[in-house]
């Protein structure tokens, strides 16, 4: 199995975000998917670093983002940790309902769940991490290959 690995450690600010974001384009179009599939990788990627920046770390000069994608022959996996105290996924407010449905903000965790094959958001006392999992084009688990 082939595995590509690369770590980022960034600042808590917003120049992070973008970072971020132009790291996941570059390595999702790397591996290989198409112009659409990138967009939503590389907005993902941003929503989390948002995230991570503002409400996990909330600018805190002090704490870090770390971001890693990892390439496999399946998977396009990317996970990102902040060091703020802790998300309670439980707590996310749907944005979907009426009553959020004219609000500015709130639908970051929803687009990024929307956007990729799989979401995990793991929270502890030392930061969240949420991991995307995005399935390669043409693997057993993009649900691509055609049987003869």
């Amino acid at each position: 199995m082939t595995t590509n690995r690369v770590s980022y450690t960034l600042d808590s600010t917003l120049q992070t975000v973008d970072s971020a974001e132009q790291a996941a384009s570059r390595i999702a179009m790397e591996a290989g998917f198409g112009d659409d599939e990138v967009i939503q990788i590389s907005m993902a990627v941003r929503e989390a670093a948002v995230n991570a920046v503002l409400h996990g770390n909330a600018y805190d000069p002090d704490k870090k983002v770390k971001l890693d994608f990892e390439r496999t022959t399946q998977d396009l996996v990317i996970t990102i940790r902040d060091q703020g105290k802790g998300l309670d996924p439980t707590k996310i407010p749907d944005p979907l309902a009426p009553e959020n449905l004219l609000k500015a903000s709130g639908r970051g965790i929803f687009l990024i769940r929307s956007f990729m094959d799989e979401v995990q958001i793991s929270p502890s006392q030392t930061g969240t991490e949420i991991k995307l999992v995005k399935h390669v084009p043409g693997s057993a688990r993009a649900g691509k290959e055609v049987s003869p």
